[in-house]
């Protein structure tokens, strides 16, 4: 009977040592479902890696799936509102600036600047536009308010002029000095060179986020790949074509590509500029040269130099669906989008001209004599909230 009362006290002890166990285990489960659900849970799972934010100091994209969201028909800044609407050509030979009235199409005003004036590029702040007197060692100040020049300021080899995106530098593309010189964007005083190993830089466009940009080697071929923050060269390429002669650079709206025209190779370059890696060519005509988007973002605008003609690139088709042929030929080259979108405005460089062109037509509105040499011109004022520079890359 002692020995049936003993097992009934172990078996009582053994069970109550399970439930006793199982409690405790329930328990344990029942605290960390309670401090979940209080959010103080001791195991954290590892951060997501961060995306780089932007470039310090740069306005955001209004929409991360367009950079030229900024860039509407007629939406123009409360700084540019009341400028009058001019075209202004840099005539190289003539050392000139010829002024259009875009209304009726006719030369208004002459303005005389330095040696070999390049191109008329819209600050960062889009209140002063800056020729760009490459031989003469000079930038020429314009008021787009008045139409009045200023006295010039001593810059060696301007041959082009870019703006890093948070207005901080002016960004003086020497092209026979093979530099890339920063300078202050207001008052133009040096603040750093990078010597550059190609040959010709030239023209350029802006990550969406402004942490880099890629720079045209003309004369060798070569595209850059040049850090904003550290205005440093951080990567380099030789294009894949015989004897290539990049020109102009425009990133494609969402971000993802940028397109680089080259009047030898006769088409445009594509590439991945975050990889950088080797671009793929799109023919389009003989002596491709200037890019320019459209107000809706949908249509680039390409000037075929050699063979007077204008090829359009749908973006979204991802295929050229148009070409437009200027009559009696002609020498299109650089130029813009008037501010309500309907007209493109290209420099006649070899025929002493300037081509007016209706962007839904493809028809020639006007045809009209400047000076000699006539390169990159500026269509004023423009859609955007601030320039990156050239003859009008806007944000």
């Amino acid at each position: 009977m002692h020995r049936n009362r003993n097992r009934n006290h172990l078996q009582r002890a053994l069970i109550a040592g399970a439930v006793l166990a199982a409690l405790a285990g329930c328990g344990g489960g029942s605290k960390d479902h309670a401090n979940q659900a209080h959010g103080t849970q001791a195991a954290v799972r590892p951060a997501l890696p961060k995306k780089p934010d932007g470039l310090p100091g740069m306005p955001p994209v209004l929409d991360p799936k367009d950079v030229y969201a900024a860039d509407r028909a007629n939406r123009l800044s409360p700084v540019v509102k009341d400028f009058p609407s001019r075209v202004y050509v840099p005539n190289t030979n003539s050392n000139t600036v010829s002024v259009i009235d875009p209304e009726t199409y006719k030369v208004i005003k002459t303005i005389r600047v330095g040696v070999q004036p390049q191109h008329v590029v819209p600050s960062w702040d889009m209140k002063t536009l800056w020729v760009n007197n490459d031989r003469g060692n000079s930038l020429t100040p314009i008021d787009p308010r008045t139409g009045k020049a200023g006295k010039s300021v001593d810059v060696h080899d301007p041959y082009n002029l870019y703006f890093t995106p948070n207005g901080k530098y002016a960004i003086v593309m020497a092209s026979l000095d093979r530099e890339l010189v920063f300078r202050d964007a207001h008052t133009m005083e040096q603040r750093k060179t990078e010597p550059v190993e190609c040959y010709g830089v030239n023209h350029a466009d802006f990550s969406p986020d402004g942490r880099y940009f890629i720079v045209s080697c003309e004369f060798s071929g070569e595209l850059l790949k040049v850090d904003t923050e550290k205005m440093k060269v951080v990567a380099h390429q030789k294009l894949p074509f015989r004897g290539a002669m990049p020109q102009d650079v425009k990133i494609s709206p969402d971000g993802k590509k940028f397109y680089v025209a080259d009047m030898v190779a006769d088409g445009v370059w594509v590439l991945d500029g975050d990889k950088f890696g080797k671009p793929t060519l799109l023919p389009t005509g003989k002596g491709c040269h200037g890019l320019y988007v459209s107000r809706d973002s949908r249509e680039m605008y390409i000037s075929n130099r050699g063979e007077g003609t204008i090829s359009v690139f749908d973006f979204a088709q991802d295929k050229l669906t148009k070409k437009w042929r200027l009559p009696n030929g002609g020498s299109p080259d650089m130029g813009g989008v008037s501010a309500d979108g309907k007209v493109l405005w290209l420099s006649g460089r070899y025929n002493s001209e300037v081509y007016a062109i209706d962007t839904r037509s493809g028809k020639q509105l006007a045809r009209i004599p400047v000076g000699s040499g006539p390169h990159g011109l500026a269509v004023y004022p423009q859609p955007g909230r601030y320039s990156l520079g050239h003859t009008g890359i806007f944000r």
